[in-house]
């Protein structure tokens, strides 16, 4: 097992990575927890899987538990969703010295990790993530949210889990649209702080070869996000950077209602539209879109999708990374630095 520490003041935590670290779920959770309830939060495709063999070693260890699942996809992400958190999490007498569970990929932490946040104003919450997408992203750094017909990720909090678990064990169920809909995050985040980890992305041809490296990717991914939530904990300066191709790709996944593009797949295509602003406004070294392209296209993820302009310009209205009349874009400078490049949102769209 590897440990990496989030050293952020008063809120530190461990994020565990290894292979087997579910058969010791219990342990770890013992060692951030003492209370006597804990609320797993699971959804439709995850539960039948593992929710069993979770609470079974949580009840080993004496804890009171209960399982709660919600439908597994996007729109779960929902206010409707987090109210039935709260109504059961009540039920359920918990108090602000019991412990939720986030068990599942990204829809399952965010909207867990919210209810969390702002039930009885804070409950503990440890991150359990099961897609590639949860492990080398979301689950890390403490965002949590649900969505708004008027936008993703529009109601939220920053509140950091009490430990992270991962077990890259559980990525060999995933099928194979779902765990390339995470490699879109580990491909960004090698293009936006680590050009070795984008040849080596560059590289693998095969999902063996992909699982034969996948600690190590998972690690490192992390490892950077980890290093960027200390320097900004409250994503107003160098955080931003971890949403490169998500301005675009937040307008693709509302265009289509959350239903035809996965968040990796909206992301993906994000970072080419990206990749090609940047060529287009002089900040992108001339060949990134390209390179860019290949590589998402070797992990059949999508390079261009049909949306209008005025979808992307009415994303922007309300992307969280403004300020005002400014959008903070995130464009690369070249493959592995980024640069955060502040436009007037009403010059946007003249490009």
């Amino acid at each position: 097992m590897q440990r990496l520490r989030v050293n952020i003041p008063k809120r530190e935590y461990d994020i565990c990575i290894g292979y087997g670290l579910f058969e010791k779920v219990g342990e770890l959770i013992g060692e951030v927890f003492g209370g006597e309830k804990i609320a797993v939060v699971t959804d439709s495709n995850v539960g039948p899987l593992y929710a069993e063999k979770f609470l079974n070693q949580l009840t080993e260890k004496g804890y009171e538990v209960k399982l709660i699942e919600i439908p597994f996809g996007e729109k779960s992400k929902s206010s409707e969703m987090l109210e039935k958190l709260y109504t059961e999490m009540l039920e359920f007498k918990i108090t602000r010295t019991d412990l939720i569970v986030a068990l599942g990929g990204g829809v399952v932490g965010d909207l867990t990790g919210y209810a969390a946040a702002s039930l009885l104003r804070g409950i503990p919450f440890v991150q359990v993530p099961t897609t590639l997408l949860a492990q080398v992203d979301s689950s890390v750094g403490g965002k949590v949210a649900i969505n708004l017909k008027q936008g993703k990720n529009l109601v939220g909090a920053f509140y950091q889990p009490k430990m992270v678990i991962i077990d890259p064990n559980c990525l060999k169920t995933l099928d194979d649209r779902i765990l390339m809909d995470g490699m879109a995050e580990v491909i960004k985040y090698g293009a936006i702080y680590d050009s070795k980890l984008f040849e080596l992305l560059e590289s693998i041809k095969t999902r063996e070869e992909l699982f034969a490296n996948i600690e190590e990717i998972v690690y490192n991914c992390c490892d950077i996000k980890r290093q960027v939530v200390e320097d900004d904990e409250y994503d107003t300066g160098k955080r931003m950077i971890l949403n490169f191709g998500h301005t675009f790709g937040h307008a693709i996944e509302k265009k289509y209602n959350y239903e035809t593009y996965t968040h990796g797949e909206g992301v993906a295509a994000g970072m080419v539209m990206a990749c090609e602003f940047g060529e287009k406004t002089g900040v992108t070294v001339s060949g990134t879109t390209e390179r860019m392209k290949n590589i998402l296209m070797s992990y059949d993820l999508p390079i261009a999708v049909d949306i209008e302009k005025q979808d992307i310009i009415d994303a922007v209205a309300v992307d969280k990374k403004g300020t005002g009349s400014k959008i903070n874009l995130i464009l690369l400078d070249e493959i592995g630095k980024v640069v955060i490049k502040k436009i007037d949102k009403n010059d946007f769209a003249k490009y």
